[in-house]
């Protein structure tokens, strides 16, 4: 059996919400870390009362026993 390396892309973030009554929110998907976290930081400087994060999100990794085409 032949393994390859394939180089992986780097991983995604969202920024998430919870507001008053704790329900939780995607606000945005899809960005570098870098670009989460500034997002995170404009929205609480905003002063509002929602609590915002930064979430890594998972690797669509394909199985590793499926067959390579």
């Amino acid at each position: 059996m032949r393994c390859e390396h394939f180089d992986r892309p780097p991983p995604t973030w969202s920024v998430m919400r919870q507001d008053d009554n704790g329900n939780r929110f995607v606000v945005q998907t899809g960005l570098s870390h870098e670009e989460a976290e500034r997002l995170v930081a404009e929205y609480q400087d905003l002063g509002h009362k929602q609590l915002y994060w930064a979430e890594q999100e998972e690797a669509n990794i394909p199985d590793s026993h499926s067959p390579l085409e």
